[in-house]
């Protein structure tokens, strides 16, 4: 039995859906959004509306983009040899902060995680080894998060990409072991980047 008037439950129970937001923070929300002005409240939903009209992902890297490539794909300055892998397009913005990378970047969209039933076949690694011949890359960092998660998705990409004669480096310890990249302050995450150290070569198969 709903305890609030339906729209307002609709609302408490569509943004308790959002990660990181449990009940009472969704009913805090949800009487923000009823005590703020009418202009206020059209003006977030349609900041809403417009991001899920105008954003999707970037055809080549998978970052967020407004258009068929994202504006890092779009810079001729960029270094096109050189890709950062990361797990998320947050995670760009904290690379991006170190000012210490120059190259692009490859978005997987997740990580390998068996509990959650998120496999290689889940992630944007197929899409990864295309660029790879497409691309011209000779280098690739892997900037998984330090967590279990990362750590197996870190293992599995050099495994499958030492074979193809690229250097394959990770990102250098430095960075909290169970925390996220996006989180790293940028003097934390640009040593790490400095300090990165190859990946040695294994069977993908093992």
């Amino acid at each position: 039995m709903a305890v609030f008037a339906g729209p307002v439950q609709d609302l408490i129970d569509e943004l308790g859906r959002l990660p990181g937001v449990g009940p009472k923070s969704a009913q805090r929300i949800a009487y923000h959004i009823l005590k703020i002005s009418t202009v206020d409240a059209t003006r977030l939903s349609t900041a809403i509306t417009e991001v899920k009209e105008r954003i999707s992902f970037c055809d080549r890297c998978f970052n967020i983009a407004e258009g068929q490539e994202c504006q890092i794909c779009r810079d001729p300055s960029r270094n096109g040899a050189m890709v950062c892998v990361v797990e998320e397009s947050r995670d760009i913005v904290a690379v991006e902060r170190t000012r210490e990378f120059k190259g692009r970047y490859h978005v997987l969209q997740g990580a390998i995680s068996p509990i959650e039933g998120i496999g290689p076949e889940q992630l944007r690694i197929t899409e990864l080894l295309q660029r790879i011949t497409a691309e011209g890359i000779d280098e690739i960092i892997l900037a998984t998060n330090p967590n279990i998660e990362g750590e197996a998705t870190a293992m599995y990409l050099a495994r499958l990409l030492e074979p193809l004669g690229i250097t394959v480096s990770k990102i250098a310890s430095g960075l909290p072991v169970g925390g996220d990249l996006e989180y790293a302050d940028e003097l934390t995450l640009g040593r790490a980047l400095e300090g990165r150290q190859r990946m040695g070569s294994a069977d993908p198969s093992t």
